[in-house]
């Protein structure tokens, strides 16, 4: 987006923001969890102050965080509880087990191998959320094979996403098209034809590429998301069947998003998602944008970002938007075969405003001031 050249107060409780050009989606920007309200020269960070619901008393970075309820929060009706201790526990076994014998009282990221006997446990639930996190599968652009779009289509059609989504996720999701602009956003383009596994389409861009026998090298690790690897070998196995060869390159995860993502040709990366399509393409995909990880540029692409930026009509602003998807679809650089649902394990007495936000985990990571427990 174009610059903010000025920000001032108006009176004690209005702000304004100048500039440099039109933002359609500002509102939605000021809410994003990057910017927070802090006094002007704070530099205490350890006691993180801010306008939240709750309070920091202690904090051990990796192990907990305790916090107490901000008795001068200015929403009504919100957080509920007089303390909340969110706490890390990486091991799946062991989360599980503490949310078994009470010692925590909800948990995200359940293991989905599992999930179902869990939420058969009396007195707990599981609660489902559609939302905006997706993997996707980023080819460097401007590195061969990969800019030849041929290539790129080729590899697109290989893929078994129902079989990714039945195995990977347990049916906790929905099969991506290839765009990352998720079902639930607002100009979701719902008429754009699934993406479907079509194994004679995968020779026939091939064949017109010249590749033949090439043998694709895919690097992952389950830091990019838990199932990566089992992902890639499912991706090798129905390739292969398109005579297409994939050698997946396991790689270590300490230093996954430091040396892989983004160093490798072809990779693994999941996303948090963003609330509007701008933020979304603006992120990864606009041309000057510091995460494409595909090195992707299209010329009508970054036109079409910077007209649907400024355009209030609604009924245009999804033509704009609809127009980016098919581009990104069908010429883009990047695999977008999954959106997750955000799953979380709860104990019954946990409740909630139905349906949770899908913008961010944890009831778009509002759930410490929106839930509440049955008295």
């Amino acid at each position: 987006m174009s610059g903010i050249s000025d920000i001032k107060a108006d009176g004690k409780h209005a702000v304004v923001i100048e500039a440099e050009g039109g933002y359609a989606d500002m509102p939605s920007l000021l809410s994003d969890y990057h910017l927070m309200i802090i006094p002007d020269g704070y530099k205490t960070w350890e006691t993180c102050m801010g306008t939240g619901p709750y309070m920091m008393k202690n904090y051990e970075p990796g192990v907990s965080f305790f916090s107490i309820r901000n008795p001068n929060y200015w929403k009504e009706g919100r957080a509920h509880f007089d303390e909340i201790e969110t706490t890390g526990i990486h091991d799946p076994a062991t989360r599980t087990s503490a949310l078994r014998s009470g010692n925590i009282d909800v948990m995200n990221n359940p293991d989905l191998r599992t999930v179902g006997l869990l939420g058969k446990t009396p007195g707990l639930q599981i609660i489902k959320t559609q939302g905006l996190r997706h993997f996707s599968i980023p080819m460097m652009t401007d590195i061969e094979p990969y800019n030849n779009n041929d290539v790129r289509l080729g590899l697109k059609y290989a893929i078994d996403r129902e079989e990714l989504l039945n195995k990977i996720l347990r049916g906790y999701g929905t099969l991506g098209n290839d765009h990352p602009i998720a079902p639930i956003m607002r100009y979701y383009a719902k008429d754009l034809p699934q993406r479907e596994f079509d194994l004679e389409k995968a020779k026939f861009h091939f064949k017109k590429a010249g590749l033949e026998g090439y043998t694709f090298k895919l690097h992952v690790a389950d830091k990019a998301y838990p199932g990566a690897i089992d992902t890639a070998l499912f991706m090798k196995e129905s390739a292969a069947k398109a005579g297409i060869n994939i050698q997946v390159v396991r790689e270590p995860d300490d230093a996954y998003w430091t040396s892989v993502w983004r160093h490798k040709p072809w990779s693994f990366c999941s996303w948090s998602g963003r609330v509007t399509e701008d933020m979304m393409f603006s992120t990864a995909y606009a041309e000057d944008a510091k995460w494409n990880d595909a090195h992707w540029k299209h010329e009508k692409f970054n036109k079409l970002l910077k007209a649907g930026r400024i355009e209030l009509d609604d009924a245009k602003r999804r033509e704009i938007y609809t127009e980016m998807q098919k581009i990104v679809r069908d010429e883009g650089g990047t695999v977008v075969h999954l959106f997750t649902d955000h799953v979380l394990a709860a104990t019954s007495k946990l409740k909630f405003e139905a349906p949770m936000a899908g913008h961010f985990e944890m009831d778009g990571q509002r759930g410490s001031e929106k839930w509440w427990f049955e008295s």
